[in-house]
């Protein structure tokens, strides 16, 4: 998974900052909620800079070509979120009056009519969101979908697979390649190859031309395994990754890029990390039998400032960091890298989650809050993300997590990654590899951050994970309310609680057993009182930021 630390589905109550309101009748016979004003002003509009000085004049050039590749990506995922979408902006684009800009900025924010916060309800028109998104038809049930495998079941792989859209043929289900299926390929194929012509970088050149063969094959397996070995000043991912947006299986990968320059000073000094990691995969708190040994530990790490992005990851709540790639064959050889989003994270840690310290905290304990523990707490999620359970064994064959859990695999991979994370900081700390005192605030620094991830809305991966997260905690006692209402991590139950947590999750996945897995989100996957009290405090508090990237403004890129 992008597995991205930013971004809840099943049985939760509504925890984001505002109240659906009664829809209203506005121009074009669509209708708008009232406050579609408010909804837009949760996402502040922030400046993302990065130096480009030093980039060599091929690289530079080959930035400029991939700005304009990013925005294929961000064409193709607007059609993977909803096959809709194109109709609907010539709609949004005729609406007059004194809150057409507030919902043509919210849809624009939100990748289509739904409100990525509020449960995906509808914030303009009256279309219901498709569980699906784009990749199935609208009317197909899961049911259906299931029923037709059963009764054909040659077609499983390529139903199954992350890179075909599923369309109606006569009574028919087919499957479709992307590559068919999205003519805009062609288009990013020749940008990316451009691209790769003008880089000086050798390893830049290789991946963006093996990256431009895939969009025309499907195949990104070479792809992978070249961007994995990918150095220089920039750090480039584009294509289909994440699945977060098929609501119903988990199983279609949707488009994005992220361009960044790296931070070659800050990367050096978190590398010594990734030494580390087969000590924590043989010291995780689980049976041997379910670790995974021989899983690759080359795992690079790169701290980049974010450039420009397009697709997948502009939609709703901005990624703060990645792990990638999500092919597990590549994972198993080579890992997998990590790569924090530096300004990105700058920027959501002074407008968001310092203030959210305020209302969530105990007075007189706010300056417990560091960014050098945020940081680490997000460099270690991603990290954590290459830990644990990924190809397993049931009923005798061979399978990965995502398959078996399905729509559960997302949110309880990002909890996992959360208190994985937590748990190999403390376990290093007692090691010596990091600094005793930088998780001396790790406890304090995450109690406002899991209010932060929790806002982003009741279908999103990161909010149920955080849910499940925080009731866990506060069952086990290693979290507890104070007489105003405020939370405190428990600190003498904090680190047991973690460590348990890090168990459960990783043994749900370890076993794939969906009803178990569908079971522990149902008890804990419900904002308690306690959660949803604060939750209610924080509506002056930015949500996430909408970001603006000076670079792609001056070259004349203008925001969709």
């Amino acid at each position: 998974m992008r597995r991205r630390i930013t971004r809840f589905g099943l049985g939760l109550t509504l925890c984001a900052t505002v109240v659906l309101p009664a829809l209203a009748e506005h121009h074009e016979g669509l209708h708008m909620v009232d406050d579609i004003e408010a909804r837009r002003e949760q996402f502040m509009p922030q400046k993302l800079t990065a130096k480009l000085d030093h980039l060599s004049p091929g690289d530079r050039k080959a930035l400029d070509l991939l700005i304009d590749a990013a925005d294929v990506m961000d064409v193709i995922f607007r059609q993977q979120a909803w096959a809709g979408n194109a109709e609907f902006a010539k709609k949004l684009e005729a609406l007059e009056g004194p809150q057409a800009q507030a919902a043509r900025d919210y849809y624009r924010i939100m990748y289509g009519p739904w409100d990525r916060l509020v449960a995906r309800e509808t914030f303009i028109g009256d279309a219901k969101h498709p569980a699906g998104a784009g990749y199935y038809p609208e009317d197909m049930t899961k049911e259906e979908f299931e029923g037709w495998l059963a009764a054909h079941p040659e077609d499983e792989e390529a139903f199954q697979g992350l890179h075909t859209v599923i369309r109606r043929d006569g009574d028919k289900l087919v499957a479709i390649p992307y590559r068919e299926f999205y003519s805009e390929l062609k288009q990013a194929a020749d940008l990316v190859n451009k691209a790769a012509q003008a880089a000086s970088t050798p390893s830049l050149k290789k991946y963006l031309t093996s990256r431009a063969k895939a969009f025309l094959t499907d195949d990104y397996y070479q792809s992978d395994m070249d961007w994995m070995d990918l150095d220089g000043d920039l750090e480039i991912v584009i294509g289909p990754y994440e699945t977060y947006e098929d609501e119903m299986f988990g199983y279609k990968a949707a488009f994005e890029a992220f361009l960044c320059v790296v931070d070659p000073d800050d990367s050096a000094a978190l590398a010594l990390y990734k030494d580390e990691l087969p000590w924590l995969e043989r010291n995780l708190p689980i049976p041997d039998e379910h670790k995974n040994l021989d899983r690759g530990s080359e795992s690079p790490i790169r701290v980049a400032d974010e450039v420009y992005t397009g697709g997948d990851t502009r939609a709703g709540v901005q990624t703060i960091a990645f792990n990638l790639p999500n092919d597990e064959r590549v994972r198993e050889a080579k890992g997998s890298k990590k790569v924090l989003l530096k300004n990105m994270m700058q920027a959501k840690y002074d407008a968001i989650l310092v203030p959210i310290s305020q209302y969530a905290l105990p007075e007189g304990t706010q300056d417990l809050v560091s960014f050098d523990a945020y940081f680490n707490f997000v460099l270690f999620h991603e990290l954590s993300h290459g830990l644990g359970p990924g190809v397993i064994e049931k009923d005798g064959e061979e399978t990965e997590v995502r398959m078996e859990l399905k729509d559960l695999y997302s949110p309880l991979e990002e909890a996992k990654a959360d208190v994985m994370g937590m748990w190999a900081l403390y376990e290093l700390a007692d090691k010596g590899v990091i600094e005793a005192s930088l998780v001396d605030n790790l406890a304090w620094t995450v109690v406002p951050g899991l209010f932060r991830s929790a806002r982003f809305g009741v279908t999103e991966a990161h909010g149920l994970g955080v849910v499940c997260q925080f009731s866990y905690l506060l069952e086990k006692g290693a979290l507890a309310a104070t007489t105003d209402g405020r939370l405190r991590p428990v600190l003498a139950k904090w680190r047991d609680g973690v460590r348990d947590l890090c168990r459960d999750l990783t043994m749900l996945q370890a076993h794939g057993d969906y009803d178990a897995a569908k079971a522990w989100v149902d008890k804990y996957g419900k904002v308690p009182p306690t959660m949803q009290k604060i939750l209610d405090s924080l509506g002056e508090i930015p949500v996430d930021v909408d970001p603006v990237y000076p670079i792609a403004e001056a070259a004349g890129h203008q925001r969709s």
